[in-house]
Formats: structure tokens, C-alpha cells, sequence
């Protein structure tokens, strides 16, 4: 660095002439900045003392060095930022340039789609005078349903089967194959997640995505075949055979298990080939498709409880970027078998939003989580152990699910019940199951179980959004949870069968919401509930305790459609360790009317509309409650208890009747929370408030309303109490 000096001394500064630091001065003021960047006026004499290598150097000197040095700093980040934007920008422009040619492509499809149409419709007129036109019609007809013969699974049919599987992803993802359209709500953007589309008259439900990933292409392909660490609703994926091809690529033969979402509908399952193969121009493929009507080779027969579903050619393309990265084409074309479920369901199968909801978009958030986390070392998303996280995340989610759809091989059976088919209880007693819960929990409590109980029901309700009531229902505990029950579960054990008729011992102090990890874009929190002064039988009513839940929040953003609503918990113990035990419960709430669902490929929403805010608030919340009167969604409620074997019976009838008052209380805070009863009660045009804050004033003016008594009366209740707290 160049000095100004004068009379050839570094000591002065006005003299215009320049001499430079020697190396070793150089070294030594770095080893210094590393140390301490802004040193203090005593810090930097101190150095001049310490280091004899700068001691003919003046403080005002070493704080000028330190100032360029700091200065260059913030240059060298902002230079680096500048061209990691650069980066992303190119990519995303090459993204958009390929986007655009394919729409160009579509637009000339059909245009002429269209001419041929008009050319079909002059000679449908004529067919009516010449009867061959009509038979070659009718032969065309015939060709469009005749059905593929059997296929043959040998290794050479089965790359037969991977070859065309691999074309016909390829014309999905890059081509015109299925008409997309924009996903609504969705825009392409630098920070966003990327390019959605959604198909229209395709058969079956398909999705889209482009986007760009900060990982490299091998390990992007690595994170898409574990499915179950990022598709929640996957339960298992099995690879039963692998076989490699002579040119480098694999094939992969799957046995895959998704979860209901609900106890209305059964579980899907799916016979799958995966075919992993790299392209002339060096990117990753990786493709699937159900494997239907093959011969000569391996199969997997029809499992009880599942319904066969079919995956139309799937998959990944993975393309390396310039400066690091990759490009990803998504693709998930997937036919569900609606007609399996009952028909109020069935809007959950037959919708592409709700596909590129749940699967398509799932997966990119995924790259991107794990992509901040490689290049922050000091992520504050998930904190400083992401993986640990997110590894309790995944077994909360995945416990829930495990206790709505009750497997019968994971050892669920179900119970007798008292003539009312509202509530479903389930007992389950397998070692696998058990394994860690005789641990202690939280405050002293020990646990004793042998066996774990599940209550669980699901309920349709109308005219009120999901993200709403899960948030009255996370930060409004009290008002539908008895403390003494669910709270701690392992309680029940403690306080015996005579406390078990849903009576409270003891109510909620209070409850503090202590955030623990969130996601990238904050669609998901992981967070600790602590719930104070809690009494957990008699004798604790005078000395209440602390409860710890770890609770999994998602689906709280209302503009969100097509996403479901969670709200997930488990006692913890107050170490809260990572291989903790976990007994979940909790509700989901599913929207069954996709009310921005893209019914003709003209209907389109940005990004910038869907945000545009008004006097009256953001629009799509406006659009929602245009059309709240016929939104709909199912909610469904699953609590486990763990007990001892001999209570089955009290328990059973206790998880019963405490499942049915929390139904009444969501009924309760669903009605509240309408906005149509909030406008029809108000008698406004437009409400003031929140829901939350409307439904608080009603309750308080309906508790003022109960305890407006004469003066005599409240005068003689009050020795009462005093003489029952004595």
C-alpha cells in the first residue's frame, strides 16, 4: 500500500510523495485486521507497542490503513454479490429466452390445432352426404383408443420402456406435448422460486417448474430421489432391482407409498420405473413412469389398503450452470384414481394446483433450503443444526400422518365403538411403535405405557379459511384444549380411571410461543410451545408445572391457496434432545375448492397483481371472499395418547369424548371466524378488525352479559369460592 511521507520518514502525510508498506509491515496488519477490523485508537496504539515491526509508523497512519483496508473489503463482497447476481440473472434469462421459444411453439401448435379443427368441421358436414368420410373417422377413433399390448419386462424391454419414457418427459418438460399453463398467483422472477405451470385437458393432473438451484447436478438429483425426506405425504419409496444399461444409465424398478391426506380416502400406491441417464450435452435426466401391463418380469401385486395409482412419464432435468448451480425442469404427471374417493373429496385428486402445490414446488423448496444452508455456514433459518431440524420436522409430520391413515403392518387395529361412527379410536401395541416411549417425559413424569391410543375424526367445513382458523387455533389454545388430556399425554397414566371423564384438574396460566427454525420462505415453522402453570392431576392444583410441545406450524399464510393448513404437537421433554420421543397430534386443514384453479388456458394471475394492495387490503383476500360462500375444506383431527393396557377401556372413552368437545370448539371458532357471519352480525360492508379481534369482542360482551347479575347475588357467590379455596 502506498504511504505519503515526508523528507522520505513515513511519519508525515502532506508531503505528496508515496513510499510502500514492506511485506512484512503488510503481514503483520493483516494478521492484525483478521484479528480485530476496527481496532480503537487505545487498540491501535497498543499495536504500534506490541508489534516492533510497525513502530516507525504513526497511529493516524494505521488508521487510515485499517479504513482502505475495511474499504476494500466491502468492495471484494459487494463485487462477489454483484456477480453471483450477474449469474443467476444470465441463467434465468436463458430460462426465460427456452420458456419463450416453447410458448412460441405452443402458440403455432394451436394455430394449427385450430385449422384443423375448421378443416375437421367442413368435413363433418360433408360426412353427413358421403359415408366414407364417416367410416374414416370412425377408424381414427378406433386408433386413439386401442390399447398398448403387453409390454415385456425383460432388461431389454425395460429400456425399451426407459428410452420412451425418457422421450416423452423430455417433450413435457421442454416441448409442447401438454398444454401449460401459468400457475396462478405465480411469476418468474430472480427470487423467486421459479416458473410454475399447471396442464390443461391433459388427462390426469400435471405440473411444471423451471427454476435455478445453487447445488451441483449430481447432489440435486441425489436430494430429488429421496422423496420421503422432502414429500411429506411419502411414506416409502423401495428400490427392488437396479439394472444398469450400456450406455452409463440406470434403471430402477420402485415400490412407492403415499399417505392420505385425510381418513376419508385410502392410501395410493405405485409399480414404478426410474431411469437415470445423462444427456449428449451433459445434463442429468432423471425419469419415472408406472409399469403397467408387463410380461416376462418382476410386478407388484395389488396391497390391501392401497389403491393403485398411475405416474405418467415424470421426472427431473438437470442442467449445469455457468459459475456453478443447475438448472432444474421439473415434471409430475400423475393420475390418482379419483373415483376412489368420496365425490366431496375428489377436487384433491383432480387438481393440478394442489399437485404443484403439494409435490412440484415441495421439491424446489427443498433444493433451496439445503442450497442456503451449504453456502451459509451461519444460517438463521433453521438455525445452527438445519439438518437436526429438520429431521424432527420430518417425524413430526410424518407421525401424524402415520396416526390418520392407522397401517394394520405397523401394528394399528381398530376398536369397537359406541354406535356413533364420528370419531375412530385405534390401539396400537407393537414393540416398533412403543420403542422410546417409556422414556420420561417432561416435569418428572414417568412414563409407563405399553400401549398407544389414537382418536381421531374428520369433520367438512364451510365458508371459512384455513390459514385463519389455524391461527386462532395455535395462539388461542385455551379455548379448545383441556390441558390435563392433551397437553401431556403420558398424564392420563398418572391420574388414574377416575380422572379420565374429561373433566379438568386444572386449566392453562398461560402459553409462550418460543420460534425455533423456519424454512426459506417461511411456509413452515418449527417452533416450542410452553405452556405455563399447568396441574397436571389434584395434588399439583396448588404447585403447577411447566409443559414443553414441540409444535410444527404450516399453511398460515391465507393467500396461499391450494396449500393445507397444519398444526402439529408433541409433549417433549424439557431437554428437548433430538432423538427425543414423539407421540404427535394435531389438526389439518385441506381446501376442496381451488377457487384459482386455471379453468382455461386464458386465465392467467401474476405475481404483481396477485400482491397489488388497495384501502381495501390485498386482492387476493378480496377474491377469496367474493367466493367465500362456496369455499370448503375438511379438517382432520388425530390425538394419541399412551397408556397402560389395563385402561384401555376409560381411555378409549375419555380420547372419545375429548375429540368430540374439540370438534364442537372448532365448529364454534369456524363460525366465529366466517366471514360471512362476521358481515351478517355486523351489519357492515366491510369488517373492522381481524376475525380474531371480531370474535374476542363477541365473547367478551357474552361473558359481561352472564356476569351482569345484581349486586346481592355476585356478593353471595363470592364467600363461596373463598371458602372452596380454603
Amino acid at each position: 500500500m502506498a504511504m505519503s511521507c515526508k523528507d522520505g520518514k513515513p511519519g508525515s502525510l502532506d508531503n505528496g510523495k508515496y513510499v510502500r508498506y514492506t511485506p512484512e509491515q503488510v503481514e503483520a496488519l493483516e494478521r492484525l485486521y483478521h484479528e480485530c477490523p476496527k481496532p480503537s485508537s487505545i487498540r491501535r496504539q497498543q499495536l504500534i507497542r506490541e508489534c516492533p515491526i510497525l513502530s516507525n509508523i504513526e497511529p493516524k497512519q494505521i488508521k487510515v490503513w485499517f479504513q482502505n483496508r475495511r474499504c476494500r473489503e466491502k468492495q471484494r463482497k459487494e463485487a462477489s454479490r454483484l456477480q453471483a447476481v450477474n449469474r443467476k440473472l444470465t441463467a434465468m434469462n436463458k430460462l426465460l429466452m427456452e420458456e419463450n421459444d416453447r410458448l412460441q411453439k405452443q402458440v403455432s401448435q394451436l394455430v394449427y390445432e385450430n385449422g384443423c379443427f375448421r378443416q375437421h368441421t367442413q368435413n363433418a358436414t360433408l360426412a353427413t352426404k358421403d359415408p366414407s368420410c364417416e367410416s374414416a373417422v370412425m377408424s381414427g377413433q378406433q386408433r386413439e383408443t386401442h390399447q398398448h399390448p403387453p409390454r415385456d419386462a425383460s432388461p431389454a424391454g425395460l429400456l425399451s420402456i426407459a428410452e420412451e419414457t425418457l422421450a416423452e418427459f423430455l417433450s413435457k418438460a421442454t416441448g409442447t406435448a401438454v398444454e401449460w399453463v401459468q400457475m396462478p398467483g405465480m411469476k418468474p422472477g430472480p427470487d423467486s422460486i421459479g416458473i410454475i405451470a399447471i396442464s390443461h385437458g391433459c388427462p390426469g393432473v400435471a405440473a411444471r417448474a423451471c427454476g435455478l438451484v445453487g447445488l451441483e447436478p449430481t447432489r440435486v438429483a441425489e436430494l430429488l430421489k429421496d422423496r420421503p425426506s422432502w414429500f411429506h405425504d411419502c411414506r416409502a419409496v423401495d428400490v427392488l432391482n437396479v439394472l444398469p444399461t450400456a450406455n452409463g444409465g440406470t434403471i430402477e424398478l420402485l415400490y412407492m407409498q403415499l399417505y392420505a391426506p385425510t381418513t376419508l380416502a385410502p392410501a395410493r400406491d405405485f409399480w414404478l420405473l426410474r431411469y437415470t441417464s445423462v444427456l449428449e450435452d451433459g445434463s442429468l435426466v432423471v425419469c419415472e413412469r408406472s409399469l403397467k401391463n408387463t410380461q416376462n418380469g418382476p410386478s407388484m401385486p395389488p396391497v390391501q389398503h392401497f389403491v393403485r395409482a398411475e405416474m405418467l412419464p415424470s421426472g427431473y432435468l438437470i442442467r449445469p450452470c455457468e459459475g456453478g448451480g443447475s438448472i432444474i425442469h421439473i415434471v409430475d404427471h400423475m393420475d390418482l384414481e379419483p373415483w376412489s374417493v368420496p365425490e366431496v373429496l375428489r377436487p384433491l385428486y383432480e387438481s393440478s394446483t394442489v399437485l404443484a402445490q403439494k409435490t412440484t414446488m415441495a421439491a424446489l423448496r427443498q433444493l433451496r433450503q439445503i442450497a442456503q444452508e451449504v453456502s451459509q455456514s451461519n444460517v438463521t433459518g433453521w438455525g445452527r443444526r438445519p439438518a437436526a431440524l429438520r429431521a424432527l420436522s420430518q417425524r413430526l409430520s410424518r407421525g401424524f400422518n402415520d396416526a390418520v391413515n392407522g397401517f394394520t403392518d405397523e401394528g394399528w387395529s381398530m376398536m369397537g365403538n359406541d354406535g356413533m361412527d364420528d370419531v375412530t379410536i385405534l390401539v396400537n401395541s407393537s414393540p416398533d411403535k412403543l420403542m422410546g416411549l417409556n422414556l420420561s417425559f417432561a416435569n418428572g413424569f414417568p412414563s409407563v405405557s405399553n400401549a398407544v391410543l389414537c382418536a381421531k375424526a374428520s369433520m367438512l367445513l364451510q365458508n371459512v379459511p384455513p390459514a385463519i382458523l389455524l391461527r386462532f387455533l395455535r395462539e388461542h389454545r385455551s379455548e379448545w384444549a383441556d390441558s390435563s388430556i392433551d397437553a401431556y399425554s403420558a398424564a392420563v397414566v398418572k391420574v388414574g380411571p377416575c380422572s379420565l371423564r374429561g373433566s379438568r384438574v386444572g386449566g392453562f396460566g398461560s402459553q409462550v410461543i418460543l420460534p425455533l427454525a423456519h424454512t426459506v420462505e417461511h411456509e413452515e415453522f418449527l417452533e416450542v410451545i410452553k405452556l405455563e402453570g399447568i396441574a397436571q392431576s389434584p395434588e399439583d392444583a396448588l404447585m403447577p408445572r411447566d409443559v414443553f410441545l414441540l409444535q410444527l406450524c404450516s399453511g398460515m399464510d391465507e393467500n396461499a391457496v391450494g396449500t393445507c393448513a397444519e398444526l402439529i404437537f408433541a409433549p417433549i421433554d424439557a431437554s428437548f434432545a433430538d432423538d427425543a420421543p414423539l407421540l404427535p397430534s394435531g389438526f389439518r386443514i385441506i381446501p376442496l375448492d381451488s377457487g384459482k384453479e386455471a379453468s382455461s388456458p386464458n386465465r392467467t394471475l401474476d405475481l404483481a397483481s396477485a400482491l397489488e394492495i388497495g384501502p381495501a387490503g390485498n386482492k387476493a383476500s378480496n377474491d377469496y371472499s367474493a367466493a367465500g360462500g362456496c369455499m370448503r375444506s375438511v379438517m382432520t383431527i388425530a390425538f394419541e395418547f399412551a397408556f397402560e393396557s389395563h385402561l384401555q377401556e376409560h381411555v378409549a372413552s375419555m380420547a372419545r369424548q375429548y375429540v368430540r368437545s374439540i370438534i364442537s370448539s372448532v365448529q364454534r371458532v369456524a363460525l366465529a371466524l366466517s366471514p360471512s357471519y362476521s358481515g351478517s352480525h355486523a351489519g357492515l360492508r366491510t369488517p373492522l378488525g381481524t376475525p380474531e379481534a371480531q370474535t374476542l369482542a363477541r365473547w367478551i360482551c357474552q361473558s359481561y352479559r352472564y356476569l351482569n347479575l345484581p349486586f346481592i347475588s355476585r356478593m353471595k357467590l363470592i364467600p363461596c369460592n373463598l371458602l372452596i379455596l380454603s
